[in-house]
Order: structure tokens, then sequence, then C-alpha cells
């Protein structure tokens, strides 16, 4: 009998994405070539082509403003009741399509189809379902009688969560009235494009929703237009930091959802495998690939040696493959660049100290892979600590008093989430309380819903989206 029990591949069709040769963009309710270059979309699992895009042009940009601009006063003329019934139609299509998208997501993100299906595809929905329901109750949000929207909503979203980051930002501006252009990140376009087509199936009136395919000159054309009354950008701290500085002084809204370096606190009363699958969860089921993984575990002296040898059994049975293979735990790096900076910052902790361990994994000879890692021996001086590496490497902390813990935790210029193991109510609310993130998760971790808000303090910037609260950022009140 065989010493470990072994899975038979499970893959699904990648057929079921009904991958098309070329995508254009969305621009006043129809699809067209852009004026900008035809660049192929990337499988990061296997480095192959997926498909060619025509990016946008700034010329496309000016078009898309303008068509959004003529949208916006009939649309937000229309009774919420309306625009909930085009938002529930939206919902209600991403389900219907949900596992062409599923399969879409992971061909293009490299992320575990088990997570593209179970979790990203569902929320994005959910999303859209929730914020239909708020489109005819603005007045009873909490930001006065009448909250008016604000305009033209320029969006802009990263690789990692790409459908589900698209309907965070769509589906709350639509609700309130606004009309939106979207510029999706150049290596994960596809879901995107698949969504407007969804929209354009919805039958959502001309120029409402617009969405550009282009790398960051594109997303610089967009902030920088004068017709976008607001922006709301998801992505790294540096790029927010500019987009910040491009918008003082100029009167238009901005929002930010930036970088995080999350702690993980597991106190000595904890629940031990209940902490380990949280920290799997929290980092190394998503390829560490979200700005809110727990990149940071910090445990309590007397249970680290426990928690370190259980989280390592653990981690030896992880499947790490083919992302469209159901039983994969660990998929593929987004991209080749993202792959290098996750080396770089490895190599950094292995050159100041800290102890570096992997389990045993055969990892494909083409595409972008990274063994899950897991470093001990780590101080707050160490880079790997301190810097947001977006990739499946966990530094391990150890801390005697729950003060020592807060002041660990907090020792980060970012502030977006956080997550507390123990027994004790009145510990969870302390340490919640004195904790500077702006998510702090109670045993559990990386638990999202539509009503409840999400966003970060200090370098992990401003605003929140999800709940009521993320009606805020799109209402003039």
């Amino acid at each position: 009998m065989a010493s470990r029990f072994e899975y038979a591949p499970a893959p699904e069709s990648r057929d079921i994405a009904r991958l098309r040769p070329s995508y254009q963009i969305f621009v006043n309710g129809r699809f067209r070539d852009g004026s900008g270059e035809a660049v192929k979309t990337i499988n990061p699992a296997d480095e192959t082509p997926l498909a060619e895009i025509v990016e946008a042009g700034r010329s496309d940009v000016d078009d898309a403003v303008r068509a959004a601009r003529r949208a916006f006063g009939p649309w937000s003329r229309l009774p919420g009741r309306e625009r909930g019934k085009y938002l529930f139609r939206i919902a209600r299509a991403i389900q219907e399509r949900g596992r062409e998208l599923a399969v879409l997501e992971s061909l293009d993100n490299g992320k575990p189809i088990r997570e593209s299906r179970d979790v990203d595809v569902p929320t994005a929905a959910a999303h859209f379902f929730y914020y239909a329901g708020w489109a005819d109750k603005l007045g009873y949000a909490g930001f006065g009688p009448d909250p008016q929207p604000i305009g033209v909503a320029g969006q802009i979203i990263p690789w990692n969560f790409p459908l589900l980051m698209a309907a965070w930002k769509i589906a709350p501006a639509l609700a309130c009235g606004n009309t939106v252009v979207l510029k999706p990140a150049e290596t994960t376009p596809l879901t995107a494009l698949v969504l407007a087509e969804i929209i354009a199936e919805a039958d959502l009136p001309p120029g409402v929703v617009n969405i550009l395919a282009g790398g960051p000159d594109i997303g610089q054309a967009i902030v920088e237009h004068a017709g976008v009354d607001k922006i709301a950008f998801t992505g790294s701290t540096d790029v927010g930091k500019i987009i910040q500085r491009s918008l003082a002084g100029s009167g238009r809204r901005l929002s930010l959802e930036l970088g995080g370096k999350a702690a993980n606190i597991v106190f000595d009363d904890a629940p031990i495998d209940q902490a380990v699958e949280g920290i799997v969860n929290g980092i190394f089921f998503n390829q560490g690939q979200v700005c809110c993984a727990g990149s940071r575990l910090l445990v309590q002296e007397s249970v680290a040696d426990e928690l370190i040898s259980s989280l390592q059994r653990r981690l030896g049975t992880l499947r790490v493959g083919d992302p469209l293979d159901k039983n994969t735990d660990v998929g593929a790096i987004n991209s080749a660049a993202q792959l290098a900076r996750i080396r770089e910052l490895t190599d950094a902790g292995v050159a100041e100290g800290a102890t570096r361990w992997s389990p045993p994994c055969a990892l494909p000879e083409r595409g972008y892979w990274f063994a899950p890692t897991v470093f001990t021996g780590v101080s707050q001086a160490h880079r790997i600590a301190r810097e947001e590496i977006f990739g499946p490497v966990l530094s391990v902390l150890t801390f005697r008093t729950p003060s020592e813990a807060v002041d660990k935790a907090n020792n980060t210029p970012y502030g977006l989430s956080a997550g507390v193991w123990t027994e004790k109510g009145s510990r969870i609310l302390s340490m919640a309380s004195r904790l500077r993130a702006g998510v702090v998760w109670a045993n559990t971790f990386n638990r999202f819903d539509p009503s409840s808000p999400f966003g970060g303090y200090k370098e992990s910037g401003f605003g929140r989206e999800g709940g009521r609260h993320g009606l805020e950022a799109y209402l003039a009140h």
C-alpha cells in the first residue's frame, strides 16, 4: 500500500472558457479595436499565449469619458429601482456563465480553479446582487436624505482578483447613478472584457460602462482626464501615491485600496489545527497574491514550535500544479515580473539570516512557479517582514504578551488587515481595538461578504469598498 494518498488528475476543460482569438475594448455600448498596440495575454502556468488584446490608446480614453459623460445624465435620473434591475440582470448572467468565467480567470491569472469557481465568481455575482438592492434605498444609507451621484468614475483594478475587483467597483458606482470607465490590469484583461459582453447583453444603456484594456499609460490617461470626477484605484502603494499627488488640489474624489503586510496573530489558547488551516488559507491557497494576505505570522512563544511543526506537515500535503486541476491547492504566479520580485525578497531573507523552509515540491518546467515557503528566525528589521512580497511566502515571528503582539503587528507602514486566533472573546475585542488594520478577522482569515466593508489605514489607502460604506465613495453628499 502506498504510504501517501495520491489524487488522480481532475482537470477542468479549457474549452469551457470559450476563448476567442482576439478581444476588443468596450466603448459606448459596443466593441471596437483600440488605437493602441495588439498584445498577447499569457497563460502564466505554461507561458503560452491565450488571446490577442487590441489595447486602448489615449484617444480611446477621450471617447470613453465622453460616452460616460453623455450617459451620466439619463442614467443618474433613472429611478433607483430601474438601475437595480440592470444590476440584477448582470448578477444573474455572471451566475449563468460562472463556469466559463472561472476557467477563464484561472487561465489568465494562474490561480487554482477551485478558488476561481468557489470564491471569485460567486462573490462577484453577490456584489451585483447586493448593490442592486441598494439602488432604490440610497436615501436610507446614512448619507443624507437625497444623496447624489458624483459623475464619471475612473476605475483601475489589479491582476490578483480581476473579475471580483471589477464587481467591487462597478456595482456600487452604478447603483448610485454614476457612469464608469474601467481599466483592468494589462496581464489579466479577459474576464473584464467578458463582463463587458454580459453588460451589453443586459442592455445597459450605451456609455454607462466602458472597459479599456491597456497598460499603465492608459491608467495615467484616465487619472489625468479632466472629464473624470472620481478615481478608484486598487494596486500598489507606490502607484497610489503617484495618483494622490496627481489629483491633489483638483477637487476630484479619490479612493485607494493599496498594499498590505497583514499579521496573523496566534495565541497559546488557539485551536492549533484550525489556526493552521487559517494560515494556509490566508497566504498559500491564493499564492499570497492578495493585498490582505497573512504574510506575517505572529505566534505566542510557548506554542511556536508546535504550530510551526503542524504548519510544515500541512504544507507537505499541498498540491502545486495545473490551475485547471480541481485538486490543485497552489497555482502559478501571475507574471515573470512578479516571480522575479518574489525571488528577490526571498533571497534577501536568506542573506539577512532568516531560515528558509519549503516542502518537497516538484514544480512544472514551464510557467511561473514558486514553492510555498516559510521563514523562521525573522526579525522586524528583515525585508521579508517589512515589504509586501505578494507571493506564497510566510515570515514567522514570536511574541510573549498581547501588548508585544500589538506592537509588532502595528510596526508596518501598512494597515489593511489582520487576524486574531484565541478562545477568549474579550481578547479578540481588545486586540481588534488596538490593531491599526481596516479589517480584523477572528479565528478565520480572508473571509469576504458584500455586506461588509473592506479597506485600510496608513499606506494601505483610504475609503471602503463593500457594504453600506462602499456607497459613500460614489455619492456627493
